[in-house]
């Protein structure tokens, strides 16, 4: 990698750009926030660090003068399509060479889900801009059993799409790839990643976390119909981004058959590094201590 190469990360305060960022520690990174008074925090530990709010296209172009690889990173709601858009319109005017897009599971083209249909607009509009890019393509997070969604109920692994069994991956490897990607660039240009490592519903997984863990986990499979009363916590559902909506739909879609691509497995992780990707019985070891918190009971109590 050229060592002059800049590469921006966003999200660095998420999950997934953390760890981005950490495996691209010693290359020219920089790091945005929209919080202003976060900014000297990150650059003392990430070594540059710039304001960049993503409701705000006016700071867009200050933060990617000079970059030369752009790992877009947007909101999970309806105004990640504008959000998106002004990205990418700030980059083509600044001069960014090479956009690292974080998509959805999409491999059939023919994808009704509101929130997968959105990324799917999103790339034809980077492939639009002239700017060389690289998709990546991660199925289910398993990084949302312990994280936003709140998979784990009561100790129940919970998922709305009854007992389907669909693909996971680590974000683990989706920031190894994406650090790889973003380093190595041109070998990348114009390619599409896919991130399934592993097929498993509720069962599957409640069985996988206990036996990592020790500790006992059960399973709920909930119905699609299921998943907006219980995001909503009561409230009326439509009130709620049509990110849910999205959501909720897609299970239905899996459920029925017209999203069946994701119940398949396609690892790229052997494609980039010749290796398969992290299982969730790996994944479960990597995140005990998180687990064990969630668990119903643990075994030797």
């Amino acid at each position: 990698m050229d060592s002059n190469k800049r590469i921006l990360v966003m999200g660095v305060t998420g999950q997934l750009g953390k760890l981005v960022v950490d495996r691209l520690k010693g290359s020219n990174i920089r790091v945005t926030t929209r919080r202003k008074d976060d900014v000297a925090k990150l650059k003392s530990e990430c070594g540059d660090a710039v304001y960049m709010d993503l409701d705000d296209p006016t700071t867009f172009d200050a933060a990617l003068k000079g970059v030369d690889s752009l790992f877009m990173l947007t909101g999970y709601t309806v105004a990640m399509l504008v959000q998106s858009k002004a990205l990418v319109d700030a980059a083509q005017r600044v001069g960014v060479k090479h956009i690292v897009h974080l998509g959805v599971f999409t491999p059939d083209p023919h994808c009704y889900d509101a929130h997968f249909a959105w990324h799917q607009m999103i790339e034809v509009y980077i492939k639009h801009s002239g700017i060389k890019y690289t998709f990546l393509h991660p199925n289910c997070f398993m990084q949302n059993f312990t994280g936003f969604y709140g998979m784990i109920k009561n100790g129940n692994v919970c998922f709305y799409a009854n007992d389907k069994r669909v693909g996971w991956i680590a974000l683990e490897d989706v920031a190894e790839a994406a650090s790889k990607i973003l380093s190595e660039g041109a070998p990348h240009y114009g390619k599409d990643y896919w991130f399934s490592t592993e097929l498993a519903n509720p069962h599957d997984i409640a069985k996988i976390f206990s036996e990592v863990t020790g500790a006992h986990f059960g399973a709920d499979a909930r119905s699609p119909e299921q998943f907006l009363p219980d995001i909503s916590a009561g409230a009326d559902p439509k009130t709620l981004d049509p990110y849910f909506l999205g959501v909720a739909d897609g299970c239905k879609q899996m459920v029925d058959g017209r999203m069946d691509y994701i119940c398949t497995v396609r690892d790229d992780m052997q494609t980039l590094f010749g290796k398969k990707g992290i299982t969730l019985a790996e994944w479960a070891a990597l995140h005990k201590e998180e687990l064990l918190k969630l668990a119903k009971q643990p075994i030797d109590v």
